[in-house]
């Protein structure tokens, strides 16, 4: 906006504070505006009544004031008028940048959307390249008081450059509650990933503590805001590795004014089935290879039977006959065009009333279209259609695979060996889809089996969070929900935990159906500190050999320690050390460990949570088990009994992978306590 780009030189903190309060009473007057709007004269129907009052409903969601959330976060003051020249004696423009747009009563912007192209410098210009921009002004705030600025004069060669105090506390700004975004601190690298282009789909390698996870939510919201048209049609879909993961992120996009993207796991995704059953890590291992989606088109189309009688129709005193020779050549054409099974059997009872048509108009009668729609329904063709291209269901498709060794043979020959078949053959065969007690790999191949009859419907944009862990076919799931859209993959090879991690992220985007996607790489650690990251950077040789380590630019080192432990008290102990520091608590431990460590906890006095519940000021320490570590965050953590972690694990690579992931959760501070000998791996 378009403010003089001089300050009163007397008090510049009370001209800020000015500001601010005068933006937050605009973003106040567009709300009630809003509020206001009487759409009894503009709907013709009830509706589109409903559809305009939910959507004005959901624009007064998105134009709320967060009394503790900054407006605003930064300042731009150009050297000229963005995209034009600089006339002689003229002075720049002023654009205050926040997490969205606020304009006065006249329209003029009095916060710019942190989205929009005039803002992309807060982000980008350097001393280096500084964009046109002479100043950059970030501002400090207590709550949502504003309380202190810092001044870069970009264009003063003068000027040494140096890092900004502003920007490192708020990144190690202790938190209490989920996820925050991180629009105040979008860095370089972060900034050209999360305004990449809609069409290409991406996939963000990145350690512990380089936002990989915020980068993604990012692009999202930005993505909303350069496109919003295209994807409130096609949709835009989150996808976390758990629900205590997306209970943990929910709030970020709102914060943002992002109302409508949806948040699922991959198993909410594929839930055609209740699942009620395990898998042993060899059977999920063969279930999740990408074998198995030839297996599954095989055993479907295993169903078409080639026909071996006419079909006669009976229209009035006319017979009509098509041959046999005839209607296998119609399904060899179906079957030679590769479309969906579903799709291919609606259309056969149409080819073979065309069929009919032909032979009336040949006989010289003029049939219209609707005389063939009554020869696709008549009792004859629906007859033959259902012998020779029959209906099948895609979980009574893999239970039969699952429960009948020869009918699996079958179709697995040449494919899997007997091994593998073995493997996935159910020891005690269900009797029928819903007794049946599913795994969540089951419920996988049960959707490739619904995607090969009907196609899945495609959205627009998918975010995939900790990807590392997706076996193929769970990759094969997810493409399908953006066969027509782009995706933005996030993960990191070191933190795979399943024994089917993914090796690499080419052969990942392959499965996904997004060969083209890019992979870039994020190693810069702005979350976890030096000597954490350090001391879990002494696994990568063992885990990730190649893999480049993250290198931590936090200023503030926080702490670290190991420490000797005789029982639960010590852990306790530590635990009640760290909840007197401000922030959030976490103590990890082995899954087997949980219960006695709660025990121990409770006896203790000290309040705790379950991961995904919301932190309070007064309940600030959560108890994770290992397993559900990934992609969460505390100010502190205490990690119990390294070698509980590692040997919790199917091999010991898992466990190797497990404990570094359980290393790099501290943002601030990490104790480690431990009575067993821990891995020989930290060892220096």
């Amino acid at each position: 906006m378009s403010t003089p780009a001089h300050d009163p030189l007397d008090d510049p903190l009370a001209w800020e504070r000015a500001h601010l309060a005068a933006s937050r009473a605009a973003l106040r007057a567009m709300r009630e505006d809003v509020e206001a709007l009487d759409i009894r004269d503009v709907t013709a129907n009830w509706v589109n009544a409903e559809v305009l009052t939910r959507q004005i409903d959901e624009r007064i969601k998105a134009l709320a004031d967060l009394s503790d959330t900054p407006l605003f976060f930064g300042r731009l003051d150009y050297l000229r008028a963005p995209g034009a020249e600089q006339a002689e004696g003229a002075e720049g423009e002023r654009f205050y940048i926040g997490r969205r747009h606020v304009h006065d009563a006249d329209g003029d912007p009095m916060v710019i959307d942190w989205r929009a192209p005039v803002s992309q410098p807060f982000y980008r210009a350097s001393k280096k390249d500084p964009m046109d921009v002479g100043l950059r002004r970030r501002f400090g705030y207590t709550g949502g008081d504003l309380t202190a600025y810092e001044d870069e004069h970009l264009s003063d060669p003068a000027e040494a450059a140096a890092t900004s105090k502003l920007l490192q506390r708020e990144i190690e700004r202790p938190r209490v509650g989920p996820m925050r975004d991180i629009v105040a601190t979008i860095q370089p690298e972060q900034d050209e990933i999360v305004r990449s282009g809609l069409s290409g789909t991406v996939c963000v390698q990145g350690g512990p503590g380089t936002g990989k996870t915020a980068v993604g939510l990012h692009r999202v919201a930005y993505l909303l805001y350069a496109h919003r048209e295209r994807l409130a049609r096609t949709g835009t879909l989150v996808i976390g590795p758990n629900r205590s993961f997306l209970n943990y992120i929910e709030q970020v996009l709102p914060a943002l004014g992002e109302l409508t993207v949806r948040q699922a796991t991959v198993d909410d995704l594929v839930a055609h089935v209740e699942v009620r059953g395990t898998d042993e890590a060899a059977a999920a291992i063969v279930k999740g290879d990408a074998r198995m989606a030839e297996v599954l088109r095989r055993a479907l189309y295993a169903h078409v039977t080639p026909p071996t009688e006419p079909v006669v129709v009976v229209r009035g005193s006319r017979r009509w006959r098509i041959p046999a020779y005839e209607l296998e050549e119609i399904v060899g054409e179906l079957l030679a065009r590769d479309i969906r099974y579903g799709a291919a059997r609606e259309a056969l009872p149409q080819r073979i009333a065309h069929a009919v048509l032909v032979r009336m108009e040949q006989a010289g009668e003029a049939p219209d279209d609707r005389v063939q729609d009554a020869v696709a329904r008549n009792s004859a063709v629906k007859a033959a259609v259902k012998q020779i291209w029959p209906a099948v269901d895609p979980a009574k498709l893999v239970l039969r695979l699952l429960s009948d060794a020869e009918f699996l043979a079958e179709h697995a020959a040449g494919i899997l060996d007997e091994e593998e078949q073995k493997t996935i053959l159910w020891a005690r065969p269900a009797r029928s889809v819903k007794s049946a007690k599913w795994s969540a790999a089951d419920a996988v191949l049960i959707d490739e089996a619904a995607d090969l009859i009907q196609r899945t419907h495609s959205l627009g944009h998918v975010v995939l969070d900790e990807a590392q862990d997706l076996s193929p076919m769970q990759y094969r799931a997810v493409g399908r929900r953006c066969t027509t859209g782009s995706a933005t993959v996030l993960g990191d090879l070191a933190q795979g935990t399943t024994p089917w991690a993914t090796r690499g992220w080419a052969e990942a985007l392959a499965h996904l159906g997004k060969p083209e996607g890019v992979v870039e790489e994020l190693t810069a650690g702005f979350r976890v500190p030096t000597d954490v990251i350090a001391y879990a950077s002494r696994l990568l040789p063992h885990i990730a050999p190649g893999l480049t380590p993250v290198a931590s630019v936090r200023e503030n080192p926080g702490f670290f320690e190991v420490r000797t432990a005789t029982g639960a008290a010590d852990v306790v102990d530590a635990c009640a050390r760290l909840l007197r520091n401000e922030g959030s608590t976490g103590l990890i431990a082995a899954d087997a460990r949980i219960p006695a460590l709660a025990e121990a906890l409770t006896a203790a006095g000290i309040s705790y949570l379950a991961p995904g519940e919301e932190t309070t000021r007064e309940t600030r320490l959560t108890l994770v088990p290992a397993s559900l570590a990934k992609g969460l965050e505390y100010d502190y953590v205490v990690l119990d009994e390294p070698r509980a972690v590692v040997d919790g694990e199917p091999d010991e690579r898992t466990g190797l992978r497990r404990l570094y992931v359980a290393l790099t959760r501290a943002v601030s501070g990490l104790i480690v306590t431990h009575a067993a000998p821990l891995p020989p791996q930290l060892a220096e």
